[in-house]
């Protein structure tokens, strides 16, 4: 299995600049918990907590398409430096204004501002389609390897900024997560050798990433399997607290995390002959089937077991989509284009939290299992739907022969 990846960490400056990615990724995913546990903490309001948390969410959401456009325009480095400072600088600020006790509406404008930042995920992987575009076997692992990374950081993230914030004060989660991000960042900014080379202006295709065949569906695709995370993240605490037993929450969600990590090492390491188009449904079906079970288990070890089941799909689901969006775009738009799958990855996550939350108090905990299944139904259908216009888009963008040779299987 190792063999598979070895390859992958000898080819010059990938080990540094995919370090230097996974750190910014955990300061990443520390900033949703920590700023929750900040305002929850100083001011006594979950509510609060929960709105100022869904607007940064909001504009990360329509600021990763906008930088990513930039990012293929301009270069990863000049597109994205900018912002990364702009972060911090506002990072800070909105710990500041949370010690100081300002007005809530301040915690707003900060924590959005700060919010408005590249996404290093879409951007490690447009390293890798550059250093691998003629070796799609090689690609296909490499894509495996950042869904682990993915599945790790967002594992070990918000356990750190919990950690800092009960420890040692409210802020200091949402503190070391700016510094994390920021140094992760620039960290990999300067990795210069590995940043794909800017096609010239005049071969620039006109039009937006999203605009092109194929991509808002997976994108929408995207967009439920986020609702699978933020649905089952919710019930798995509100299932654990309505037996007694809240500890058993990080255990259910440990597990689907784990299963979703070693799933994705090991689909890394298999070789595919078949079409893309025809593989995303199927792991889209997948996820769907494997998900369902959970409606008929109320044993909290019982729904940790399918919960680790459940999660040898999503991975899969995610990895594929993110090498058919390559397929999907020209060059031009690689980094565009992923961050608008991980765009609608994050709203779906956003959406499915909140509407779960809703659905907890309305239904129970354990029938709110229904939304994750019925987002898994979803996902597949969409799949499904645009298959035939996904596998035709692939043949006619810029494609290395050797993978349409595999689209066409």
């Amino acid at each position: 299995m190792l063999s598979t990846y070895r390859p992958l960490f000898a080819i010059p400056g990938a080990v540094r600049f995919l370090a230097a990615s996974a750190l910014s990724r955990v300061g990443g995913a520390m900033f949703g918990v920590s700023i929750i546990v900040m305002i929850a903490t100083r001011r006594d309001s979950y509510g609060l907590a929960g709105a100022v948390s869904a607007g940064g969410i909001v504009v990360l959401a329509f600021a990763g398409p906008i930088i990513g456009r930039l990012v293929d325009k301009r270069g990863q480095r000049r597109a994205s430096l900018p912002f990364v400072l702009m972060t911090f600088v506002a990072g800070l600020v909105t710990v500041v204004l949370s010690v100081v006790g300002a007005p809530a509406w301040t915690l707003f404008v900060g924590y959005a501002a700060s919010s408005f930042l590249p996404e290093m995920g879409p951007m490690s992987r447009a390293r890798w389609a550059h250093l691998l575009r003629d070796d799609p076997d090689a690609l296909h692992a490499a894509m495996s390897l950042e869904q682990v990374v993915e599945e790790a950081t967002f594992v070990l993230g918000p356990v750190l900024g919990v950690l800092a914030a009960t420890v040692l004060f409210p802020e200091a989660g949402l503190l070391f997560a700016y510094v994390i991000f920021t140094a992760g960042s620039v960290l990999f900014l300067m990795q210069r050798r590995s940043e794909p080379p800017i096609v010239p202006h005049d071969e620039r295709p006109h039009g937006l990433a999203i605009t092109r065949p194929g991509v808002a569906a997976v994108a929408a695709a995207g967009f439920m399997v986020g609702a699978v995370f933020g649905g089952n993240e919710v019930v798995a605490v509100a299932v654990a607290d309505e037996a007694g037993r809240t500890e058993m929450s990080s255990v259910i969600l440990g597990a689907f995390a784990l299963g979703s990590a070693l799933s994705a090492v090991i689909f890394g390491t298999r070789k595919f002959t078949g079409s893309i188009a025809r593989r995303f449904v199927w792991c889209a079906l997948a996820m769907f089937v494997l998900e369902a079970p959970v409606l008929l288990i109320d044993n909290l070890w019982g729904l940790t077991a399918m919960m680790f089941i459940a999660g040898s799909a999503t991975a899969p689901t995610l990895i594929t989509g993110m090498t058919l969006v390559q397929h999907l775009v020209p060059l031009a738009f690689i980094t565009e284009g992923m961050a608008v799958v991980i765009t609608g990855l994050l709203v779906g996550l956003a959406s499915g939290t909140a509407l779960s939350g809703i659905l907890v108090d309305a239904w129970g905990a354990h029938q709110t299992y229904a939304l994750p299944v019925t987002a898994a139904l979803l996902a597949a259908l969409i799949a499904a739907a645009s298959g035939r216009q996904i596998a035709r888009a692939t043949r006619i963008n810029h494609t290395p022969r050797t993978e349409l040779t595999q689209l066409d299987g």
